[in-house]
């Protein structure tokens, strides 16, 4: 193919959409109910950096699905790919602050974002995407799954398919987890999540790396990101491993910090030019930012970034 059509083939990269397929939901926590669900945080930080940003979900025809939805249209995300359905209710999630500010989450069942449908709203953008944002969380229900292979098909072969997982007892199963990072070719976890799905359980700090490079010879994904909290976070690209430490913030809470990181590392794969270094350095600064701020997507312009790190 000549370069001339393999550039008509792509969309043009400054308006085509990033998917974020997913849980979109209430974070009933103690000092208040934010609109959350980690595709959704991940939908609604993108867009602030200037990214369309298309959340693929579906709300209840009750009250906290149209509060969802008055959301959506103030932070300027579309609409367009969330269901409205009559027959469940939108999801909630009942989120306890342990004293570090880190959150326990009971998550409610059998919701609206557990039965998301593929219209025409969500296959043409697909068509012409950059990326696709997909959680493990959504991943609990069969409907999903099969609406998630549908995805798969509809976007480009060329698109970033970004696997966040998030294992959330008891919708924590591994071998589903392992099953859909393969189709990935960008894969995000915390530390925790990794020490798990490498198989050492409870060995997480200090081995970010180690199991990094285990996870990714196990599934083939050749990009793995690693959160580890206050400690930093590491990304393994093309075998070599690139660590950026933490920065010390007063936490408020951490309710979405990692769906602020993840929105800030895909805008800078998707913006190119920049090293491993400044990616992740950049996406440590965002997920610092929403952790000293109440909720998963505070206001305010956020984090600066680092005049001193090259492109």
């Amino acid at each position: 193919m000549t370069a001339a059509a393999s550039a008509r083939l792509r969309p043009d990269w400054t308006s085509a959409p990033v998917l974020c397929f997913g849980e979109i939901l209430w974070d009933l926590l103690p000092h208040g109910a934010f609109p959350g669900g980690a595709p959704f945080n991940v939908a609604s930080h993108l867009q602030r950096l200037g990214i369309t940003a298309v959340p693929v979900s579906a709300v209840g025809r009750d009250a906290w699905g149209e509060r969802l939805l008055r959301v959506m249209a103030e932070r300027g995300v579309t609409d367009s790919g969330v269901a409205r359905l009559g027959d469940a209710p939108t999801g909630t999630v009942m989120a306890e602050l342990t004293p570090r500010g880190d959150a326990r989450y009971t998550i409610v069942k059998d919701v609206a974002w557990d039965r998301i449908p593929v219209s025409a709203d969500v296959e043409i953008p697909a068509a012409a995407s950059r990326a696709l944002v997909y959680g493990s969380l959504a991943l609990r229900s069969a409907a999903n799954r099969a609406t998630l292979e549908r995805l798969f098909e509809a976007v480009p072969n060329y698109a970033w398919r970004v696997f966040d997982v998030n294992l959330r007892a008891p919708f924590d199963d591994l071998a589903v987890v392992r099953e859909y990072a393969r189709p990935a070719n960008l894969l995000k976890l915390n530390a925790e999540e990794a020490a798990r799905l490498a198989g050492e359980p409870g060995r997480d700090a200090g081995a970010e790396e180690e199991h990094a490079r285990r996870i990714a010879a196990e599934t083939g994904v050749g990009f793995v990101c690693v959160t580890s909290g206050v400690r930093g976070a590491g990304v393994l690209r093309g075998g070599r491993w690139t660590w950026e430490p933490g920065r010390t913030v007063t936490v408020v809470d951490t309710v979405g910090a990692g769906d602020a990181f993840l929105a800030q590392l895909i805008a800078g794969l998707l913006a190119g030019g920049r090293s491993e270094a400044r990616l992740v350095a950049d996406a440590c600064r965002r997920g610092e930012w929403v952790a000293s701020r109440a909720g998963a997507c505070p206001d305010g312009p956020g984090p600066e970034p680092d005049s001193t790190l090259s492109p």
